[in-house]
C-alpha cells in the first residue's frame, strides 16, 4: 500500500511539472559533501593532518534504508570514502559516515589478485552518483561497476571487457569496525550466502545471473580474502548481482531479496529508486533561486533523510537489544545521532517523514524498556528533545505514556545507560569539573558546563511532555531545573565557566581554548555561552542589559580564532565554529536584542559560502553528522529554524528562495513566500494576520497555509 502512495505521489508530481523544470533528484549531487578541506584560509588553521570533512557517502541508498551500497576509498575513514582517494577498495553495505559499518565489502575482479593487492584505481570523470545510483570505471580490471538498491537489498551490475574471467572478491575480514568473524559460502548453482559479525550481525543472501564454480579463500592468518568464480558461459553480459540483506537470518536475508527486488531488473529498481526520492524531495518545493542554490538545497535535503536506517526485516522481524529476534509490528531503526541531530534533523524528519518519525519513538522506546533507559547518545540525553518536539507538533503512532516514563527516568534517576552525574547535577544545580593542572586539547574530563546546560533543556523539554500529559508535579520541578544553566554563568568573564567541587571557578580558564571533553564538549568557552535555547531571555538577563549582551555577542563572531586544530572544529566567523553543532543556534540571539538584520547577516554568509566549499566546491564547513549539518541549510534556505527544537514553532528568517511550497501532511501544504530582498524583516504575515514577533508555530502554518515574510 505505502508503495502505491510513494507511486502515485510521484506520478502527480511528473503530471504537474511546469514546461523546462527540471525533477528535484536532477539537483541531487551526492558528492556534495565527500571532498576535504584543506586551504587555511578556510579552515581557520593550518592543517597538519586531513580535516575532518562532512564524511558522507556518495553510493545508492533509499531514505531511511537498511542499505547503504557505497564505494570505499580508505578502510577507517569516516564513510570509507574520501573524494580525494585514487583508489577503490570495496563497495560495501551500510554507511552512516561516522568511522563505523561499510558491511560486506566486495570487488569485481579479473586475472590475479592477492589478499593485499586488488584496490583498483579510478578516476572522477569516469564516475557518477544520483540518487539511488552509483557508477565507477575501475580502471585496474576495465570494469565498468552500477550499483542501485531497495530497502533492505542491493542490485550490483558489473561490465567486463569480453573474454575477461569473471571474480567477485570478498574481504570479510575488513569493515569500518572490527570484525569478529564472518562467513561465506556457495549454497545454490548461482547463490552465495554468509554473515559478517561487527558490533552488528549481517546476513547476506546473493543471487547471480551466472553459475558459480567455485567459493575459494586466498591468503592466511587475519589477511584472508574469499574470491568467487563465476562459470565462464562467454554470453558476454554483465555480472548481475541481488544481495538481500537481515540483521536476523539469511533465511530473512533471502525472503526480502524475494519481496523487494524478485525478478525485477537493475533499469527497474533504479527508476523505483528513483521516484522514492523523488516523492520525498518533492514535499518542498522552492522557487526563485539560482541553479547552485537548487543543487545545494536538494543535495542537503535528500542528505538529512539517509539516517536514522531500517534495522528490521519485511517480514516485521529485528534483533533487539538484548539480542533476540523480536516483531512488534513497527518498522525498527538505528539510533538517531542524538547529541548531533536533535537541533534540527529530527523535526525535519517529522516534518516530512511522519511515519518513520512515529517508528524511530517506537524503536528506542522498545530499546529504552529492555534496557532501562531510553538510549543516549554519544554525548549527550537528548531523545527528549526529540520526543516532545514529535508529539508537540501532532505527530502520533507511538505511546506517548511509555516514552515519557523512559524521558523522565533518564532526567530524574542516575544509571550507567543514563545521564552521567545526574545525583550531583540535581543535587549541586550544576555539574563540577575535575582540578586538572595542565589540560590538553584532548583531555577527556567531565565537560561539565555542556553537560550542565544540555541537561537543563532536556529538562525543559521533558517538562513539556509532563505538562501535555497533566503531570504538574514534575512540570513544575523540571522547568525548575531547566535554570540550572545560570548556576554556572560567571559574570565576571560574561562567559559560561566550570566550577570546583567546592564550588570555586577553575582558575585556569581561558575562553579561546577548545578541549575535546574538558570544561566542554567539542568546543571553547565562547562556543559554548550562549547555548538555552529554551530561554534567551533569561540568558540575556545575565548580562547588565541587552547592549551588553550584543556586544558580547558581536565578540563571539569577530574576536579571530587562534588557529587551534583540533577535530569536528573547522571554519570559522570570529569565535563561531559552523563546522561542528553546539553553536548552530547562536546566530539567531540577535533577534532579542532587536537586532533581526544582524543575524541575517551571518545566515546569509554560512548558506552563501559554507556549504560549496573547497577546490572542487564539494566541501562542507564540517561534518554532516547524519543529517545536521544538511537540515540547518536546508530549514534556513526556507526562513524556518527549530530554534528550540522541543517547542512546536520556528523562528522566522529571510529565505533564499522567493516562494517556497511545504507539504505538512496529506491536505496541508503551506506557501512560503518572500517579498522585496533585503535582510530587514518588516513585518510577517500568517492567515492575513500580522504575526506578533519572529516565530510562527506548527499549528499555525497547517492551518493558515501561508506564510509571507516581507523585507527591506
Amino acid at each position: 500500500m505505502k508503495r502505491n502512495i510513494i507511486l502515485i505521489l510521484s506520478i502527480l508530481f511528473f503530471c504537474n511539472h511546469l514546461p523546462g523544470q527540471q525533477p528535484r533528484t536532477h539537483y541531487v549531487n551526492p558528492f556534495l559533501g565527500t571532498a576535504t578541506l584543506w586551504d587555511a584560509n578556510d579552515l581557520g588553521y593550518t592543517p597538519t593532518r586531513r580535516t575532518w570533512g562532512a564524511e558522507v557517502f556518495p553510493g545508492a541508498s533509499l531514505p531511511n534504508a537498511m542499505v547503504q551500497v557505497s564505494p570505499v576509498t580508505l578502510f577507517g575513514s569516516g564513510s570509507g570514502y574520501q573524494y580525494e582517494d585514487s583508489v577503490i577498495y570495496a563497495f560495501t553495505h551500510t554507511n552512516k559516515g561516522h568511522w563505523n559499518l561499510c558491511h560486506v565489502p566486495l570487488l569485481p575482479v579479473t586475472g590475479k589478485v592477492s589478499p593485499d593487492n586488488y584496490q583498483s584505481p579510478y578516476t572522477h570523470s569516469n564516475e557518477s552518483a544520483h540518487p539511488g545510483y552509483y557508477q565507477v570505471f575501475l580502471e585496474r580490471y576495465g570494469i565498468n561497476v552500477e550499483l542501485t538498491s531497495t530497502l533492505r537489498c542491493a542490485y550490483h551490475k558489473y561490465t567486463y571487457k569480453k573474454g575477461d574471467h569473471i571474480q567477485l572478491l570478498a574481504d570479510l575480514s575488513k569493515s569500518n569496525e572490527r570484525v569478529r568473524d564472518w562467513h561465506i559460502e556457495k549454497t545454490g548453482k548461482n547463490v552465495f550466502t554468509g554473515f559478517q559479525e561487527t558490533g552488528e550481525k549481517i546476513y547476506f543472501y546473493a543471487v547471480s545471473n551466472y553459475g558459480i564454480s567455485t567459493v575459494q579463500s586466498l591468503g592466511k592468518d587475519k589477511n584472508i580474502v574469499s574470491l568467487v568464480d563465476f562459470v565462464q558461459d562467454n554470453a558476454a553480459r554483465p555480472l548481475e548481482l541481488k544481495i538481500g540483506f537481515s540483521f536476523v537470518s539469511i533465511e530473512n536475508a533471502k525472503e526480502n531479496l524475494s519481496k523487494e527486488i524478485a525478478g525485477k531488473s537493475f533499469a527497474q529498481i533504479q527508476t523505483e529508486a528513483q521516484e522514492t526520492w523523488e516523492a520525498l524531495l518533492s514535499k518542498i518545493d522552492v522557487s526563485g533561486g539560482s541553479e547552485e542554490q537548487y543543487e545545494t538545497f536538494y543535495s542537503s535535503l535528500y542528505r538529512s533523510f539517509l539516517w536514522p536506517a531500517l534495522r528490521s526485516d519485511g517480514n516485521g522481524e529485528y534483533v533487539d537489544v538484548n539480542g533476540k529476534v523480536a516483531n512488534n509490528g513497527f518498522r525498527y531503526y538505528t539510533n538517531p545521532s542524538f547529541w548531533d541531530d536533535y537541533r534540527n534533523k529530527l523535526i525535519l524528519l517529522g516534518i516530512l517523514s511522519p511515519d518513520v518519525a512515529a517508528d524511530v519513538i517506537n524503536s528506542i522506546t522498545d530499546k529504552g524498556e529492555k534496557k532501562g533507559f531510553m538510549p543516549t547518545f554519544f554525548h549527550g540525553d537528548h531523545a527528549s528533545v526529540f520526543v516532545a518536539g514529535t508529539y508537540l507538533r501532532g505527530i502520533r503512532g507511538f505511546d506517548i505514556e511509555r516514552a515519557y516514563r523512559l524521558i523522565l527516568k533518564n532526567a530524574t534517576i542516575e544509571g550507567a545507560e543514563g545521564r552521567p552525574y545526574l545525583n550531583e547535577y540535581i543535587r549541586k544545580g550544576y555539574i563540577s569539573e575535575m582540578d586538572i593542572p595542565h589540560p590538553k586539547l584532548e583531555t577527556v574530563a567531565k565537560a561539565a558546563v555542556t553537560k550542565t546546560q544540555e541537561y537543563a533543556y532536556d529538562d525543559y523539554a521533558v517538562a513539556l511532555v509532563a505538562k501535555a500529559l497533566k503531570d504538574e508535579k514534575n512540570h513544575a520541578s523540571l522547568m525548575e531545573r531547566s535554570k540550572n544553566y545560570k548556576n554556572l554563568f560567571d559574570p565576571a568573564t560574561g562567559h559560561m565557566r566550570p566550577r570546583l567541587e567546592n564550588g570555586e571557578w577553575i582558575k585556569n580558564f581561558d575562553p579561546q581554548v577548545p578541549y575535546y571533553e574538558y570544561m566542554y564538549r567539542e568546543a571553547n568557552g565562547w562556543q559554548s555561552t550562549f547555548f538555552a535555547p529554551h530561554d534567551p531571555e533569561g540568558l540575556i538577563g545575565l548580562y547588565p542589559d541587552k547592549k551588553a549582551f550584543e556586544d558580547k555577542l558581536d565578540s563571539l563572531f569577530s574576536i579571530p580564532w587562534r588557529g587551534y586544530e583540533a577535530h569536528n572544529l573547522s571554519v570559522f566567523i570570529g569565535q563561531y565554529c559552523h563546522g561542528n553543532q553546539p553553536d548552530h543556534n547562536f546566530p539567531y540571539l540577535y533577534y532579542f536584542v532587536g537586532k533581526q538584520e544582524k543575524s541575517q547577516a551571518i545566515l546569509d554568509h554560512i548558506m552563501n559560502h559554507f556549504y560549496r566549499m573547497g577546490k572542487e566546491g564539494l566541501s562542507l564547513a564540517g561534518m554532516d553528522d547524519a543529517g545536521e549539518m544538511s537540515s540547518w541549510y536546508v530549514l534556513n534556505a526556507i526562513g524556518l529554524y527549530t530554534f528550540s527544537p522541543a517547542d512546536p514553532e520556528y523562528i522566522v528568517s529571510v529565505p533564499l528562495f522567493k516562494k517556497t511550497t511545504l507539504w505538512l501532511g496529506d491536505d496541508d501544504n503551506c506557501t512560503i513566500t518572500k517579498q522585496n530582498s533585503g535582510t530587514k524583516i518588516t513585518s510577517i504575515i500568517s492567515g492575513g494576520k500580522k504575526i506578533d514577533g519572529y516565530f510562527i508555530t506548527h499549528n499555525e502554518l497547517k492551518n493558515n497555509k501561508d506564510l509571507i515574510i516581507l523585507t527591506e
